[in-house]
């Protein structure tokens, strides 16, 4: 596949996401879920709970307590994942449930938890972000009280354009010469940023100007997100 410097394979504007397709309830046996499809990368969240805290010994008297399980399938993959949880599977899920923290009211649900879990179904990068948007759904789906929905967006730096929601060959084009990835998860009701990581290296000028792309892009995943739950209302299916 060929490369034009300062342009995109699939001739997206710097600062265009992929195609996004969003949907709840589509899990019968959790109290919430959501299906979110960024580009080709697919990722199916489910929530459990509230519930007792389990074990015991991990119950917090005055808040909810909040699990969250990242998992890359097998299938997801061009060279197939093993089977079952990894480090990075669990760091990444440590990452989430942080990021997600923020926008939930847990002091409404003491001794209690919820367990979000995670499946990326088929991976062409930001699979993260849209853990996060599929869980921020889920979530809302199960009817947990929160300060509001949250989308997330990966910017990168590619030689010198920085864009938006980059793809897997565009990452790859550029491993180890020239790729920035910097995972952006945004309360837009807080105006706050509860997730940004760096993988790569960016001047302070440059990476001011991938926060600034990367907050306008969640904003307008944020209204999409929005249009997903009015239109669950709408058909009065929500949990009451």
């Amino acid at each position: 596949m060929s490369y034009k410097k300062s342009g995109r394979f699939d001739k997206r504007k710097p600062d265009e996401t992929r195609p996004m397709e969003m949907s709840i309830g589509v899990l019968p046996n959790c109290q919430g879920s959501s299906r979110v499809k960024v580009g080709d990368t697919i990722v199916i969240a489910g929530v459990y709970g509230p519930k007792k805290a389990r074990p015991k010994h991990e119950e917090e008297k005055d808040r909810l307590l909040i699990k969250c399980y990242y998992d890359l399938v097998s299938f997801s993959v061009t060279d197939r994942a093993r089977p079952g949880p990894s480090r990075r599977s669990t760091e990444l899920g440590l990452v989430i449930k942080n990021a997600l923290e923020r926008s939930i009211f847990v002091e409404k649900y003491p001794r209690s938890m919820i367990e979000i879990f995670m499946e990326i179904v088929q991976a062409d990068a930001g699979s993260r972000c849209a853990a996060i948007i599929a869980a921020s759904l889920a979530l809302a789906d199960a009817g947990i009280e929160m300060r509001g929905l949250m989308p997330a967006v990966a910017c990168g730096k590619i030689d010198d354009l920085i864009c938006v929601d980059l793809t897997k060959a565009e990452e790859d084009v550029h491993e180890g010469g020239g790729a920035t990835d910097i995972p952006i998860a945004y309360l837009p009701s807080h105006d706050e940023i509860t997730l940004l990581q760096l993988d790569g290296k960016i001047s302070k000028e440059d990476l001011i100007e991938a926060i600034k792309m990367g907050t306008v892009a969640c904003k307008k995943i944020h209204n999409q997100m929005k249009e997903t739950i009015a239109g669950k209302y709408e058909k009065g299916e929500m949990k009451k």
